[in-house]
């Protein structure tokens, strides 16, 4: 499984868990307009499966690297406005 903070990893996984990418977590708040960490989750299921501790190589749940790409989308939509 690709580690997410690698450069060159295909997939990018924002959440191991649940096995969202980070492209499918900005594609929510582009595309389907999600503003919150709820919505997203709603739309992606990630976090949905809280098995942090064995599948996400840090070894720590995924919150703050979904609630970035969260932020890197709000971005991106913003300037596309």
């Amino acid at each position: 499984m690709p580690l997410w903070f690698k450069k060159d990893a295909n997939p990018k996984y924002a959440c191991y868990c649940s096995r969202v990418t980070k492209e499918e977590i900005i594609k929510a708040v582009v595309e389907y307009g999600a503003n919150t960490m709820e919505e997203v989750i709603n739309l992606t299921g990630a976090m949905s499966n809280s098995d942090c501790q064995k599948k996400n190589p840090l070894d720590k749940c995924c919150h703050k690297i979904v609630q970035d790409a969260i932020d890197k989308g709000l971005n991106i939509r913003s300037r596309l406005a």
